[in-house]
C-alpha cells in the first residue's frame, strides 16, 4: 500500500554549493520514504494525491536532515573531560575508554544512547569510529538497523603505538574488517568505513592492508584522521621520513579516492590541498573539537580555494556538542578569528549537502531532489524565549536563518523524520 504524506511549511534546501531553493510557504510530498515533489503550496496543495496525508508545520523550517561526517560513539562517556590536547587526551580519556568496548552488551547500550543523541539533535547521517573491537561495529550496526538509520561506520585498525588490549595486527585487523564489510557493508542503508585511526597507530604493513581492502570492495568508504596537532605532525614525520608530508603516507597505500575523507586538516600545504582535490578525497571540518582539545583553525578558504569536498563534523567527544547547530556556530567563530566569512546559507550546505558530497552519499541524500530518501528536520523558529524575541528583528531569509543556526541547539529540532517517518527513541 503506497504512503503519501504533505508536509506544509517554509521549506529551504541546497542545490550546490552556490544555489539553493527556498518556499516562505511550501509542500514537502513524500511517498513511500522518498521525496516525491517539492514546491509552493499555491501549486502543491489543490492537487495532492488521493489519500494523501497533510502535517503543517507553522513557525518552523523545513531543511534536509543534517549530516555528520566525522564522530566517535564509544566516547560519548568521555565528553568534556577537561584539559588535554590531542595525544594526552588519547592517553588519557579515550584509550581508557574504548577498551571497555569488548563488551558487547556494554557497546550496544552506548550505540543506543548515542543514535538518541543524533536524532534529537536533527542528525540523520553520520560516519563512524567504532574501537578496535568488531563486537563495538556489530552492537552500532544493530542498533542503527533497528531505526532504518543511514549510517556509516569501521572497526579502528590500530597495531602499535597504543595499549596493549587495543592492538589488533595487520592480518587480524584486515580479516575482521573484511568479515564485518561481509556482514553489514550495504545492509539496508547501512555502510562500511575502512577505518584506521591516524598514521601513528599504524605501521605500513597495516596502512597497506587497509589499502588492499579498499581495493577489494571499491565501494566501501574509508574514514581517518589528518594534521590535526601540531605533535601529531611532527610524530608522524619521525614515524614515516621516506613520506613527503602526512598526506602522503596515506597515498603511498592507495587510500585517497571519492569515498575517503580525513578527519580535521588543519596543518596541510597547498600540495596536500591540491591532492586532496585531485583524487576527489574530502575533509571533515570539526571547529567545536579543534577549540575544545585546543588543535588549531581549519582553513576553510583553502577548501573553497581548492574545491575540495568538505562536511562538518562535531567530533564527539573531542568536540563538547552532538549539535550540528552549535558546531556551525563555532565554525563561524574560527573563520572570524582568520579574517574570513561563513554565510547562513554556507553552513546549512556544509551541514547538509556539503557532508552528504564529502561522504558521496548526494545521490541518495542532502536535498529535496526528487527521488532522494526522505530524511528531514523541522527546526522551531521558536524554540527558545531568546529565538523567538530575536525572530522579531529579523527580516530576510538569510538574517532568520542566521539566527536560528547560531541560536539555536538540539531544543531547536522540533522534529526530525527518517524515510519519511517520524522517529522517536
Amino acid at each position: 500500500m503506497t504512503s503519501l504524506t504533505a508536509h506544509r511549511g517554509e521549506i529551504l534546501h541546497c542545490l550546490n554549493e552556490n544555489e539553493h531553493q527556498y518556499f516562505e510557504d511550501g509542500v514537502l510530498l513524500i511517498k513511500d520514504g522518498y521525496i516525491e515533489n517539492v514546491g509552493p503550496s499555491v501549486d502543491l496543495i489543490n492537487n495532492l494525491p488521493e489519500g494523501t496525508e497533510l502535517i503543517e508545520h507553522p513557525n518552523c523550517l523545513i531543511t534536509p536532515g543534517f549530516v555528520d561526517t566525522h564522530i566517535h560513539y564509544p566516547q560519548c562517556e568521555i565528553i568534556a573531560s577537561y584539559g588535554e590536547q590531542l595525544l594526552e587526551w588519547l592517553e588519557t580519556y579515550t584509550f581508557p575508554a574504548e577498551q571497555k568496548f569488548a563488551d558487547k552488551e556494554y557497546a550496544s547500550g552506548i550505540a543506543r544512547f548515542f543514535l538518541n543523541q543524533l536524532i534529537n539533535n536533527g542528525t540523520t547521517t553520520a560516519m563512524v569510529f567504532a574501537t578496535v573491537h568488531p563486537q563495538s561495529v556489530d552492537a552500532f550496526f544493530s542498533e542503527a538497523e533497528k531505526h532504518n538509520l543511514r549510517m556509516i561506520c569501521g572497526k579502528v585498525m590500530m597495531d602499535r603505538n597504543a595499549p596493549q588490549a587495543l592492538l589488533d595486527t595487520p592480518e587480524s585487523s584486515y580479516q575482521e574488517s573484511r568479515e564485518l564489510i561481509e556482514k553489514w557493508h550495504n545492509k539496508g542503508r547501512l555502510a562500511y568505513a575502512v577505518t584506521p585511526r591516524f598514521a601513528p597507530t599504524s605501521s605500513d604493513e597495516q596502512l597497506a592492508s587497509a589499502g588492499r581492502l579498499l581495493k577489494e570492495y571499491p565501494d566501501v568508504h574509508f574514514q581517518t584522521h589528518l594534521s590535526e596537532n601540531k605533535k601529531e605532525c611532527e610524530w608522524v614525520a619521525e614515524l614515516f621520513p621516506e613520506s613527503k608530508n602526512y598526506l602522503d603516507v596515506y597515498e603511498r597505500h592507495q587510500l585517497l579516492g571519492k569515498r575517503s575523507l580525513f578527519a580535521h586538516g588543519i596543518y596541510l600545504d597547498d600540495g596536500e590541498w591540491q591532492r586532496l582535490a585531485e583524487t576527489d578525497s574530502a575533509i571533515s571540518f570539526c571547529p567545536g573539537s579543534n577549540l575544545f582539545i585546543g588543535s588549531g583553525l581549519f582553513k576553510l578558504h583553502k577548501a573553497r580555494e581548492h574545491q575540495v569536498k568538505t562536511g562538518l563534523g562535531t567530533d564527539v567527544a573531542g568536540g563538547d556538542s552532538f549539535s550540528l547547530l552549535r558546531t556551525i556556530n563555532q565554525a563561524y567563530k574560527t573563520q572570524q578569528l582568520q579574517g574570513e566569512k561563513l554565510s547562513a546559507l554556507e553552513s546549512l550546505y556544509l551541514a547538509t549537502l556539503g557532508g552528504a558530497r564529502a561522504l558521496d552519499l548526494h545521490d541518495k541524500i542532502g536535498n529535496f531532489e526528487t527521488g532522494k530518501e526522505a530524511d528531514f528536520v523541522i527546526l522551531d523558529y521558536l524554540a527558545t524565549d531568546l529565538l523567538g524575541f530575536k525572530m522579531q528583528y529579523c527580516e530576510p531569509l538569510e538574517e532568520r536563518l542566521f539566527t536560528l543556526l547560531h541560536l539555536g541547539d538540539d531544543r531547536a529540532v522540533k522534529q526530525t523524520y527518517i524515510m519519511g517517518a517520524e522517529i522517536t527513541f
